[in-house]
């Protein structure tokens, strides 16, 4: 009995290296794992854009839509044959106008929507959302 005592009574000095091993290995796996995807990239060449006003001068025309769901079409009051009407005469200008959309900000989006539907289905392609700069 006496050599179980002495065991007992010995202290360990020695860190138990089994628990950091398996935390090493888990680690470089993890790592092992998720380098590749990290390193798969792609390179894209993105376009900068400026806030400058255009300075284009050609013609365009002006669609405002008001909060209470009325189109204007250049200052005149239009409703939703005569402006079909006249956009299908503007796509077949040469060149075609560039048509500015002026939406108020608490007009529906489903009429804003369907000018901006009627406006592309007419075959226009130059359609700009034009914005007030806000104040500051």
């Amino acid at each position: 009995m006496a050599f179980n005592d002495d065991i007992r009574d010995d202290v360990m000095s020695d860190i138990n290296m089994t628990p950091l091993i398996d935390v090493m290995l888990v680690l470089l796996i993890v790592f092992m794992v998720t380098l590749p995807v990290m390193a798969d990239s792609v390179n894209l060449d993105l376009p900068s854009a400026t806030s400058t006003p255009s300075d284009d001068e050609g013609a365009h025309v002006v669609v405002a839509v008001q909060r209470d769901g009325s189109v204007h079409w250049d200052d005149a009051t239009v409703d939703t044959a005569m402006l079909n009407t006249k956009l299908a005469a503007a796509a077949q200008q040469e060149p075609q106008p560039d048509i500015q959309i002026y939406a108020d900000k608490d007009v529906r989006y489903e009429i804003v929507a369907n000018v901006l539907a009627s406006t592309q289905r007419a075959g226009l392609t130059k359609i700009d959302f034009v914005t007030q700069p806000s104040t500051p």
